[in-house]
C-alpha cells in the first residue's frame, strides 16, 4: 500500500493548482518516478479543469480530489455535482481551442471511466506508478510535449 488522500478544494480554477501542488508532493515523497508524478498530475489537472468547466459542484459547494496508490498504480478521481452530459473523450479538430482533456486522459491512464452515485459523479483513472529515481518507460507526458 502506499499515499492515500481525499482533499475538497472550492469550486474555483485556483484549486487546480492546489491538487496538482499536493498530488505531486504526495507522490513524490513515496519514491514514485518523476515522469508517473507528471503523467498523474497532468491527469488530475485535466479531470479537475473539466469538473469546474462542465459540472456543477457537490452539494457543499466543493468539489473533491482523491488519488490512491498501490503497487505500482496510482488512482486518481475528480467527484462533483454531476452535469447535463456525460463526460467522454471528444475529438476535436485540429483548429479547436479544446475538447482534448478526455482525450489526453485516455492516452496517458491504462484506464478511465465515470461511477455515479447519486447526485455526485466521479471521474477517474488508473496510471502507472514504478518506483525509482530513473527514466520511466511510461513518461508519456513527454511523448505529448514533443507531439506538440
Amino acid at each position: 500500500m502506499g499515499v492515500s488522500s481525499v482533499v475538497l478544494l472550492p469550486y474555483a480554477p485556483s484549486s487546480v493548482a492546489v491538487a496538482r501542488q499536493r498530488l505531486s508532493t504526495d507522490l513524490q515523497d513515496s519514491g514514485v518516478f518523476s515522469a508517473a508524478i507528471d503523467d498523474a498530475v497532468l491527469v488530475v489537472s485535466e479531470l479537475l479543469s473539466n469538473a469546474l468547466r462542465h459540472a456543477h459542484p457537490l452539494p457543499s459547494g466543493m468539489v473533491r480530489v482523491a488519488w490512491l496508490r498501490s503497487d505500482d498504480h496510482i488512482e486518481v478521481a475528480v467527484s462533483d455535482g454531476g452535469a447535463a452530459t456525460e463526460p467522454r473523450a471528444g475529438r476535436p479538430t485540429l483548429s479547436s481551442l479544446g475538447g482534448r482533456g478526455l482525450g489526453i486522459v485516455e492516452y496517458v491512464a491504462e484506464s478511465w471511466g465515470v461511477r455515479h452515485d447519486g447526485d455526485t459523479t466521479t471521474v477517474w483513472a488508473i496510471l502507472p506508478a514504478p518506483n525509482g529515481s530513473v527514466n520511466s518507460a511510461n513518461g508519456q507526458v513527454a511523448a505529448l510535449r514533443e507531439a506538440g
